[in-house]
């Protein structure tokens, strides 16, 4: 990823409320069709898919071990609801995972660039 002028420090903008969005999906397809339409419809910046992590849960009693795909979603708190409606749109599962963390220091251009780059941000990069 190339930033326009990488040593710019976004002045005069508060601290951009970023969050991580961790989610699975049971196919690569799938996981990618999601991180596209979160880019494409730009209520994410970035989405990195992780292939072939191992889960183990429980639903509906019984302990399951499944290989699936990690998603890590790279947004703003004010896009949550956006992303967990696209989420359950395009989802093949009948409860998504969609657990938001707040991202509580980062480099600041990285942080600037992800607030920038979404819905209602910044065109700076």
């Amino acid at each position: 990823m190339t930033l326009h002028d990488p040593g710019s420090i976004i002045h005069g903008v508060s601290e951009p409320s970023v969050i991580l969005v961790f989610c699975t999906a049971s196919t690569e397809k799938e996981a990618v069709d999601i991180a596209q339409t979160l880019v494409e419809r730009e209520e994410a910046a970035c989405v990195n898919v992780v292939p072939m992590i191992r889960s183990v849960y429980r639903w509906k009693g019984k302990i399951s071990t499944e290989t699936e795909q990690l998603l890590l979603i790279k947004t703003t708190q004010a896009l949550l609801e956006d992303v967990k409606k696209t989420v359950k749109e395009l989802h093949s599962y009948e409860l998504p995972e969609i657990i938001a963390v707040s991202v509580d220091d980062g480099d600041r251009n990285a942080l600037s660039w992800i607030a920038s780059v979404v819905k209602g941000g910044r065109e700076n990069y």
